[in-house]
C-alpha cells in the first residue's frame, strides 16, 4: 500500500506542476500581441496541457485504487473524505476550464484579461492546501 501511496503522491504533484503553470501561460497570451510569441506560447499550452491530462489519469487511478481498494477514508469517522471527493472533483473541474480556455486562446477568442487569469491562477493553490488539510488533519 505504500508504493501505491507514494506513486499517488508522486503523480498528483506533478499535476498540480502544470495547473500550477498552465495559467501563468494563459496571463502571458492574454498580454501578448507579437503573433510569433502567442504561437511559441500556444505550443507550450497545448504540450502541457496533454502532459498534465497524462498525469491526472494515473493520480486518480491510484486515489481509487487507495479509496476502494485499501479502504482509506472509508467507513464511519471518515467525513473527510467526502469533502476531498468534492475538491478532486472541483480539481478535474479546473482542468477542464484549463483545456476550454485553451481552446478559446487557440480560436482567438479570448475575452478575458491577464488580471482575471492571475487570480485564476490561484484556484488550483487554494484547492491542494483544502485536499491537503483535510487528508493530513482530517477534521471530521
Amino acid at each position: 500500500m505504500l508504493w501505491i501511496k507514494a506513486l499517488h503522491i508522486v503523480f498528483i504533484v506533478s499535476w498540480f506542476a502544470g495547473l500550477f503553470y498552465l495559467p501563468r501561460i494563459f496571463v502571458n497570451l492574454a498580454q501578448e500581441a507579437e503573433a510569433n510569441t502567442t504561437e511559441r506560447l500556444l505550443l507550450m499550452a497545448r504540450k502541457l496541457y496533454r502532459f498534465m491530462t497524462m498525469l491526472a489519469v494515473p493520480a486518480l487511478g491510484l486515489g481509487i485504487w487507495l479509496w476502494m481498494g485499501y479502504g482509506i477514508g472509508r467507513g464511519p469517522g471518515n467525513g473527510w473524505m467526502h469533502a476531498k471527493l468534492a475538491i478532486v472533483l472541483l480539481v478535474i473541474g479546473y482542468h477542464h476550464a484549463c483545456g476550454s480556455i485553451l481552446k478559446k486562446f487557440e480560436a482567438q477568442r479570448n475575452t478575458r484579461s491577464h488580471i482575471w487569469y492571475r487570480y485564476f491562477n490561484e484556484v488550483p493553490v487554494i484547492l491542494l492546501l483544502i485536499a491537503v488539510i483535510l487528508v493530513v488533519v482530517k477534521p471530521f
